[in-house]
């Protein structure tokens, strides 16, 4: 590989889609996007791929939101700020306009299809790196964009290796022993093996780089010939391979410095429940504390997290949990827990193995146990989440594996 160029940090685009609806993890999306949901105690999902921009290099950077983006909007202008539009830097929201044919977005390609004129002659733009705004990883995305480049790919596509045996559950990258891309298997009972590493697969991660001129020369073909463009992997790409353009396979270079790559979509409410506990794990999987690869979002000017004990057995104790600032822990008991900021854990009540987010309150004597409860709740005192799934059933979300879900604002009976 050469060495990077300064020009082509200048002369790419990032367009990152954080529309996505996740239905899958209701009732946290029930007032937010899937992006901005909150993860690891205090980040969104959506900051590690806007951290991966940032130490990357890359500042100029388009949001195209859909569904429920008031959340969305108000943290990236909180938190994301940083960019000084003088220098060429940016970060915009972009909202559904309906430019073409009076449609809201449609699918992956058509948002971008929907937003050429970002990238338009007049700007500029070489290259478009396209990212999903709802999966947590670590990646340096200039590596792949030169690759794109020495290799004179017109689409380059990030994917990582998965085990053939789990393969079944994604969609997998086709490729010969040149790792150019032959075709997409969505799902497939048997899936394909990559040529020079038997018993493994290639994952399509959503991360693409795309020539800007091929872009808009594929788009302009499909809408010539009446073929369907709304997505991605079932439109687009499969068309660019069949009419012979040069699309490759990225392998997924993690900087998570960890022996097995880390690539989580967070899709159900069980994968996001174990994802946010495996970072309390003596070595979790994902590394939050990695110096030489800061994640950034916003920061409450909150004091200092603290723990009170009074007299005889009320001990303000945290074990084996993340505690963010804000949070005071006076007389009760958090094991292997994550508390968000300006969490309030008053005597005698318990929490265990449970995500509790921001500016919530958990009265005396109270008990929780596997549970998510989301902003601003109040838990009574006495009250009890997590012992009694039937009950709790008829009251809230409980997930197959027995996870609680207290939406946002709920008021407990």
């Amino acid at each position: 590989m050469t060495f990077p160029d300064s020009s082509v940090l200048r002369d790419t685009v990032t367009m990152l889609l954080a529309g996505g609806q996740g239905e899958r993890l209701h009732p946290l999306t029930l007032k937010r996007s899937k992006p901005s949901v909150p993860f690891g105690g205090k980040y969104r999902i959506i900051d590690f791929a806007l951290s991966n921009c940032l130490n990357s290099g890359l500042r100029q950077i388009y949001v195209l939101a859909q569904y429920k983006s008031d959340s969305l909007n108000q943290h990236i202008f909180e938190a994301w700020s940083i960019f000084n539009p003088e220098l060429g830097e940016f970060i915009y929201p972009v909202p559904p306009q309906r430019k073409l044919n009076n449609d809201w977005y449609m699918g992956t390609a058509n948002a971008i299809y929907q937003n050429l004129n970002l990238v338009s002659p007049s700007k500029r733009v070489k290259w478009v790196l396209l990212l999903s705004g709802d999966h947590i990883y670590k990646m340096d995305y200039l590596k792949m964009i030169q690759y794109h480049n020495d290799m004179k790919a017109d689409l380059s596509i990030s994917c990582i290796d998965v085990p053939r045996s789990e393969a079944q559950r994604f969609g997998i990258v086709v490729v010969d022993d040149q790792y150019n891309i032959k075709s997409f298997v969505e799902k497939p009972a048997n899936p394909p093996e990559i040529p020079d590493k038997p018993g493994f697969s290639f994952v399509n991660m959503g991360v693409y780089v795309f020539n800007v001129g091929i872009l808009r020369d594929v788009f302009e073909e499909m809408e010539t010939k009446k073929i369907k463009s709304h997505d991605f992997g079932k439109d687009v790409i499969p068309y660019m391979v069949s009419t012979g353009r040069k699309v490759i396979a990225y392998k997924f270079q993690d900087e998570n410095k960890k022996i097995k790559p880390y690539w989580k979509d967070i899709g159900t409410i069980d994968s996001y429940y174990e994802s946010n506990m495996d970072l309390i794990s003596i070595s979790p999987e994902f590394n939050l504390y990695d110096a030489n690869w800061p994640l950034r979002t916003f920061q409450y000017q909150f004091p200092p997290a603290k723990t009170v004990s009074h007299e005889e057995e009320r001990v303000g104790r945290t074990l084996n949990s993340l505690i963010c600032d804000g949070c005071i822990i006076s007389g009760g008991l958090v094991e292997r827990s994550l508390l968000g900021p300006n969490v309030k854990v008053n005597s005698f009540s318990y929490i265990s193995d449970s995500i509790i987010m921001n500016n919530c309150n958990i009265a005396r004597h109270a008990r929780i146990r596997r549970a998510i409860i989301d902003k601003n709740v109040n838990v009574p005192e006495g009250y009890e989440i997590g012992f009694d799934l039937e009950g709790d059933k008829k009251k809230f979300t409980v997930t197959e594996s027995g996870i609680v879900v207290i939406p946002k604002n709920m008021v407990l009976p």
